[in-house]
């Protein structure tokens, strides 16, 4: 029966769709101003709808639950944030565009791709048997009855509903888009000319660089002029600045001493200890190794104590004080290869009736595809493969020990049995099961008391006079710019604290002191930037350089004389060059470099003519092609179908962001999320 548990292990690949929508997806311009509805603060704009906190939330629990997935991590969090964040856009820009546009999945279409008639992918990832790949109707009939009564499992079959249509809908629009794209006789004869076609001859040049920047001048009203007629290249998402310093909390000398002094009480303490295993259980740092290790898989100086009986340490390594003590040893094989049958707990007697019957003979692989309930190796007779003992631990180590070839062994261990036949044992070697006490070297407790009253007294002298207070406390300021849906801070670890605080302060706010890591973070607002362009003050540096470069061309083509290239190489000061192996598609001309324009000049040339000066990425270039050999590496019809192929795959790239351009996003949640 499909329940809502397995339904949910599906619905990942629900989320890696929904997250494939996020890679369609635009950079979004935003725009800031916080809005608030009574307790329901607006976290978001998307096409005139207000996202309130309670619809975001609602989705992300929805979509956090139906996917299985675990907040383990910033990453993880961002990466469901994302998702939640694109569903939304998806049902507030995709569908009601889609509804405008008259693409619209009726029910008979929606019928047809609950049966499979026209299948959608929704449906197959959470519906279709894995060990066959056949789509399995009755799976679907036997969750509609779960979701009759239970309604996690009816929300569940509404989402996937809703996913299934999109999806629907999304090939629709783009079977559209793809419809009205055409390569004409024209672009396939280009196409042709370029795919067989190779140039071959000389060049001469002059890089930018080869010019001083005293012989060019940039006015501010150049900076100016340029700025507003490019002023689309600017845009930019709302941001605020932040002036931060890190108190950093590293050992003492003295703590270092501490440390050592009673690591080593604790190596005496460890080596005389006759229960290891209570030993190291009573230390807070210690840890007792699930399975068993070889020598090869323990450092040379841990393998030559260990594996002789003695204690390893103390020793300092990798900036932590380590020892270890054996706690058993085993002659167990290198390798097992094993097969398995996964059963619930409830089902012993089962287990045991087919115990029974595979000593006696039956068919191990049919009975796994038969009876297993772990689908992912079932379809495979219950193939595990060959691992290494030392991945096993616990009950498994100790049922595996001392299993033969052919042997097949009980496992009762979680909420499972497990058959597990061994169709491959190596020959035994010494493993041993290894207890650990470690000592990370870290700042005591003092330490981070007298750097957490620093950054107390930074606090007090910074309310008036940040940058004073920084350099009164020898700390150095930071900068970071923030984006209105940025979560953390770049380049500051576990600085979502940090980020939070600066998405709702207003400018001139003085933090409180973070914990960020293991240190201790102090942050002022000092700017809020809600323009819809970078103001030129903030891109003078980025058009200078532009303009540098436009400059220092109409400088080097004025110097440029000679009606050969042999006269205009001297000219440029420069020497002439041989090329060769120049196609249409090529990424570099030998002798010079990545030069796209170039590349593209040379493959348009006439054979024998002298060129007009190209302008490069990093120079000046002139060249005349000597040779052009013609093959037929591509023919018309090959060519056709390549070019009307990208073409169709370009289209499609732009066609989601298409409908999302259209819309006004605001993005607003990095203050709660």
């Amino acid at each position: 029966m499909a329940s809502l548990n397995t339904l949910r292990t599906k619905f990942g690949i629900v989320l890696s769709i929904i997250i494939a929508l996020a890679l369609l997806a635009f950079i979004l311009s935003l725009k800031t101003e916080m809005g608030f509805s009574g307790n329901d603060p607006r976290v978001g704009v998307i096409d005139g709808e207000k996202i309130n906190y309670s619809e975001y939330y609602e989705q992300y629990e929805q979509i956090k639950a139906q996917n299985n997935v675990q907040e383990s991590d910033e990453q993880q969090s961002a990466m469901l944030a994302n998702a939640v964040w694109q569903s939304l856009i998806a049902k507030h820009v995709l569908t009601p565009g889609f509804d405008r546009m008259g693409l619209r999945v009726t029910e008979p279409e929606r019928l047809a791709m609950v049966s499979g008639q026209h299948p959608s992918q929704a449906f197959y990832n959470a519906f279709a048997d894995p060990r066959t790949g056949e789509y399995n109707v009755a799976a679907i009939s036997q969750f509609l009855a779960q979701a009759e009564t239970n309604r996690d499992a009816a929300n569940a079959w509404a989402q996937l509903n809703e996913q299934a249509r999109l999806e629907r809908e999304v090939q629709k629009y783009f079977g559209l888009v793809k419809g009205g794209v055409y390569v004409n006789s024209l672009e396939v004869a280009r196409g042709v000319d370029a795919a067989n076609k190779t140039f071959s001859g000389k060049w001469a040049g002059k890089k930018f660089s080869a010019v001083p920047d005293s012989l060019v001048n940039v006015s501010s009203s150049d900076l100016k002029a340029y700025y507003n007629s490019h002023k689309n290249q600017f845009k930019q998402t709302p941001s605020r600045t932040i002036s931060y310093v890190v108190f950093e909390v590293a050992p003492t000398e003295d703590d270092l001493l501490a440390l050592e002094k009673n690591v080593m009480e604790v190596g005496r303490e460890f080596a005389a200890a006759e229960e290891v295993k209570t030993f190291v259980r009573a230390n807070r740092n210690g840890k007792i190794a699930d399975g068993y290790v070889t020598a090869a898989q323990l450092s040379d100086e841990e393998a030559k104590a260990l594996m002789n009986g003695e204690m390893y340490g103390p020793v300092l390594k990798n900036n932590e004080w380590t020892m270890a003590r054996v706690l058993d040893s085993k002659m167990v094989p290198d390798s097992v290869g094993v097969r398995h049958i996964v059963l619930p707990y409830t089902q012993e007697a089962l287990a045991d009736s087919l115990l029974t019957a595979l000593k006696n003979g039956a068919d191990f692989a049919q009975t796994a595809a038969q009876y297993s309930v772990y689908d992912a190796t079932a379809a495979n007779g219950g193939e595990v493969g060959v691992l290494p003992f030392s991945a096993f631990s616990g009950e498994f180590a100790t049922a595996l020990a001392n299993a033969k070839q052919g042997d097949i062994v009980k496992i009762a261990a979680g909420d499972a049995i497990q058959l597990m036949q061994v169709y491959r044992a190596d020959k035994p070697s010494k493993h041993v099961q290894v207890a650990t006490i470690t000592y990370p070297v870290e700042a005591s407790a003092a330490t981070r008391r007298d750097v957490h009253n620093q950054a107390g007294s930074f606090m007090v002298n910074a309310k008036n006079a940040f940058a004073d207070a920084a350099a009164t406390a020898a700390v150095t300021p930071r900068v970071a710019s923030i984006a209105q849906s940025d979560r953390t801070i770049r380049g500051l670890e576990d600085s979502r604290e940090v980020a939070r605080w600066a998405h709702g302060a207003k400018k001139g706010d003085l933090s409180a002191i973070f914990n960020v890591g293991k240190d201790y973070v102090i942050a002022t607002l000092t700017e809020i930037d809600d323009n819809e362009y970078a103001p030129v003050d903030k891109v003078s540096a980025q058009i200078r350089a532009q303009l540098l470069r436009d400059k220092k061309y109409d400088y080097i083509v004025k110097s440029l004389s000679g009606s050969t290239l042999a006269e205009q190489a001297v000219s440029l000061g420069s020497e002439v060059e041989d090329f060769s192996d120049v196609t249409f598609g090529s990424f570099y001309v030998n002798g010079v470099g990545m030069e796209p324009r170039l590349v593209g000049a040379i493959a348009s040339a006439e054979k024998g003519a002298l060129s007009a000066p190209v302008k490069g990425l990093s120079g000046v270039y002139v060249f005349q092609v000597e040779d052009v050999v013609t093959d037929d590496k591509q023919t018309a019809e090959g060519e056709k179908v390549r070019a009307q192929a990208m073409a169709e795959g370009v289209a499609q790239q732009f066609a989601i962001p298409a409908i999302q351009q259209m819309a006004k996003i605001q993005d607003l949640r990095g203050r709660y999320f």
